[in-house]
Parts: C-alpha cells; structure tokens; sequence
C-alpha cells in the first residue's frame, strides 16, 4: 500500500488508532508512564501522545516487514503492539468521529506500531499556533506491519531544550 498522510485534530494532545470493531478504553491506558513516553497501548488500540492540541500532520506507512531504524530527523519514536482482528485499523483524532475516519487496510492479527514525532521543539514554542502553516506543524509517521505482540518500548526519547 502506497503512504498516504492526513491532518488530524490532536484533541487533548493525542490521536487513536483502533482496531475497526475495537472495544477498549483508551482513557484506561494513559498511566503515567504511558504519558511520559507518549504512547498508551490498549489490546486492539493505541493512542499517541502529541505535543499540541491542535491539528498535526500525519504519514502513514504500511509495510510487510519491520522498517529500518532511521531515528536521525525524528525527536522521539516509540513503539507498540495492537491486535486487529478487522484487518483494517481506523485513525483519527481522539474526538472525532469514528465513522468519518480513515481507514487503513493492515493484514489481520497482531501488528507492531511505530510513531516517530518530528518538528517537536517548534510546535510546542508555537502552541495553538503550530497548525497556521505546514513547516511549523507537529509531524508523526506512523509504520505499521505485521509482528508478534511485543511491549511498547521508546527508542528514541525527545527533551525539550528547557528541560
């Protein structure tokens, strides 16, 4: 499948990726630790955690196989498990609405899920106004493939410089 990408409203600083059918409750995973890396993982859902609330640039990879490990132009990048019985996952902002989604064709069972965050510094100093242009936007490319169930695991952490 070719990448695609779409804006989506980071509404309370996250957006889902769900299993289509999915029944979990992300509110569930946001533990603290989930929080700090970014990512909270449910059994056929995932929510990842932006730096705005605003509107975020999204690319969305499908591959047959784990990609390559090129963390050089990204802040932060994280990974995590999700089953998806459907063989379609739906994403989109954490309070849109589910049957306006996107919709991604993914081979059904356990996928592995990599988010890689870029333009972090910029979109945090510029806040709500991060989304006015492309260049100053919060960018995540997400990769997905087929995989065992794995823990989430953070292989890249970004610290903002004033941390």
């Amino acid at each position: 499948m070719a990448p695609f990408g779409l804006d989506l409203f980071a509404d309370y600083h996250q957006i889902h990726m769900i299993d289509d059918g999915s029944t979990s409750d992300l509110g569930e995973a946001w533990t603290v630790e989930a929080f700090v890396d970014r990512l909270a993982v449910a059994d056929d859902a995932i929510a990842v955690g932006t730096s705005v609330n605003v509107t975020v640039a999204v690319r969305v990879e499908v591959l047959d196989v784990p990609p390559a490990d090129d963390f050089a132009d990204f802040d932060h990048v994280v990974e995590g498990s999700m089953q998806v019985p459907s063989g379609r996952i739906v994403i989109m902002g954490c309070s849109d609405y589910e049957s306006d989604a996107a919709r991604l064709r993914v081979p059904a069972g356990p996928v592995r899920v990599r988010v890689a965050s870029s333009n972090l510094a910029e979109a945090e100093r510029l806040g709500i106004d991060s989304d006015n242009a492309r260049q100053t936007m919060e960018r995540l490319r997400v990769q997905v493939w087929p995989a065992p169930t794995g823990e989430p695991v953070v292989l890249k952490r970004w610290k903002p410089s004033d941390a």
